[in-house]
């Protein structure tokens, strides 16, 4: 029945695709971040669902004339250097054909965020896009949130098969970045039932972090607080509301998990966190010594006995910033920070020109939530290998979108004359 009922969907949309492109990007996203077809257990499990809705959307953006030129600015100059320095550290890479692999699949998702730019040309369109990847990664969220108060946090949650998220790590990450989203969507809401809906789903998104027992979300949650903290004007409310979570939260997770992250204070006798610093070590030995880097899936025993002072312990890099280092050298890693820097002083902009504007309230509430979701990413994604993710390279779209969309309105606006400069 799930494999009917996917099949139906995906191809059901195409008609609605080809008439209005954007609804393409909306399905892409919805099989990116949900993988629909990973909850099915017959044919439609390896269905090549996406590669059917890439077609359709190449088809309807060469047809249909219902799109936008790309917003240029220092941060698509800075993304698209990155992407063709990529493209040098794969045809340069220490195993070519597994690189390119791996390359194939993170420019699709380079593809499809650039044509989400061109597509999704208004607000109502940005926000449709936030609706379909919150709810998609909030649907294990929000599973994973039951889940842990129903068993009472002894297990941890898991996302779905074969995807960036499937590890309890990366899911507690990606539940965390959307929270702030779904605060931004429970905002927008008319109805008190639904808020009341989305403040529940809130409570139970943050319930799976918890529960993902990622010592990585942990601390990542702690940023998150801290920023929100310091950005609020009700600090003594939000200190007590912060600390009344925290208590919560502490008391009613078991003792396994308590034991769990103790041992981010005792790194050295765990050998999971032991196995993240030789993979860090290794990054910076291979970018030193390979101005490209190793490429992509350069982490091999034969490449750790080169680089690693520990051979025998191969891991990958479980984090963002090393593993960019390890796949692009010095200066992959250099862009890679540029377009994140780049997009966090965009979202600053954003929010002070937009400050005090009823108009531009949305767009003032999104951006802050976006700095709250890059927090989340610039810290959890500290130790965990979520560098190519969909979503961070979304949230930097939408970023651009917002930015030019504000922009567009300053232009549209009177410009009054003054006799005087000093006015």
């Amino acid at each position: 029945m799930r494999d009917l009922l996917i099949t139906l969907i995906v191809f059901g949309s195409i008609p609605f695709i080809l008439r209005r492109p954007y609804i393409g990007i909306l399905m892409w996203s919805w099989l990116s971040y949900m993988n629909p077809h990973r909850l099915a257990y017959g044919f439609a499990y390896d269905m090549p669902f996406a590669q059917v809705i890439a077609i359709t959307i190449f088809m309807a953006f060469v047809f249909n004339k219902d799109r936008q030129s790309i917003p240029f600015s220092g941060t698509v100059v800075v993304w698209v250097l990155f992407l063709i320095w990529a493209s040098l550290t794969t045809y340069f890479a220490i195993y070519p054909d597994f690189a390119a692999e791996q390359y194939i699949r993170i420019i699709k998702i380079q593809i499809f965020t650039f044509l989400t730019m061109a597509l999704i040309t208004n607000q109502d369109r940005i926000n449709k896009l936030i609706w379909v990847i919150a709810l998609s990664i909030g649907f294990y969220s929000i599973k994973g949130g039951i889940f842990t108060i129903m068993t009472g946090g002894s297990f941890r949650v898991w996302g779905p098969a074969g995807s960036f998220i499937e590890d309890n790590n990366e899911l507690a990450l990606a539940c965390l970045m959307v929270i702030p989203l779904m605060y931004y969507l429970m905002v927008q809401l008319n109805n008190r039932w639904f808020k009341y809906a989305m403040g529940g789903a809130i409570f139970l998104s943050l319930a799976s972090v918890i529960g993902s027992q990622s010592r990585g979300a942990l601390i990542a949650i702690a940023a998150v607080l801290g920023f929100y903290w310091l950005k609020t004007k009700s600090k003594f409310v939000s200190a007590f509301v912060i600390l009344f979570i925290v208590a919560a939260g502490w008391n009613f997770m078991p003792t396994s998990w308590h034991e769990r992250m103790d041992t981010i204070g005792n790194y050295e006798e765990d050998a999971s966190a032991m196995g993240r610093i030789n993979a860090w070590i290794y990054s910076i030995n291979i970018a030193n010594d390979r101005l490209l880097g190793g490429g992509f899936s350069s982490w091999s025993t034969n490449t750790y006995a080169v680089y690693s002072p520990d051979a025998e312990l191969v891991v990958v890099a479980h984090s963002i910033y090393f593993n960019v280092l390890a796949d692009h050298g010095w200066i992959g890693l250099i862009l890679f920070l540029l377009v994140l820097i780049f997009t966090w002083n965009n979202l600053s902009r954003i929010i002070k020109r937009t400050r005090g504007d009823p108009g531009m309230s949305q767009q003032n509430l999104l951006a802050r939530m976006l700095q709250i979701s890059f927090i989340a990413y610039l810290t959890g994604g500290a130790f965990l290998s979520l560098s190519y993710f969909d979503l961070p390279w979304h949230l930097v779209a939408i970023t651009l979108l917002i930015s030019s969309q504000i922009n567009l309105k300053s232009e549209a606006l009177p410009k009054t004359k003054f006799k005087n400069s000093m006015v």
